[in-house]
């Protein structure tokens, strides 16, 4: 699996998620189960509607978020990441 990085998930995520330790380790090891796994129920992974019609979203946590565009199976861009209030 091929994840590009989108400047508004690499900017979400310095703001939000890297001076956590736990969260940043945690979306660590949910990139490592998507890039394997894409479909993996732990993920929760799931069609978003609305404005965001066409992107896809998947768990790190409870409410963190990851939402993304699929290019391709194999291809994908990261496009922002935050708790469920930030990224929809």
């Amino acid at each position: 699996m091929n994840i590009t990085l989108h400047p508004q998930f690499k900017k979400s995520y310095k703001k939000r998620i890297s001076s956590n330790i736990k969260l940043s380790l945690k979306t660590e090891e949910r990139i490592i189960i998507f890039k394997s796994e894409p479909k993996n129920s732990i993920l929760k992974d799931h069609g978003l509607t609305g404005v965001k019609k066409g992107l896809r979203a998947f768990s790190i946590t409870g409410d963190i978020r990851i939402v993304y565009l699929p290019v391709s199976e194999e291809k994908v861009v990261f496009i922002d990441i935050g708790s469920h209030n930030q990224v929809y």
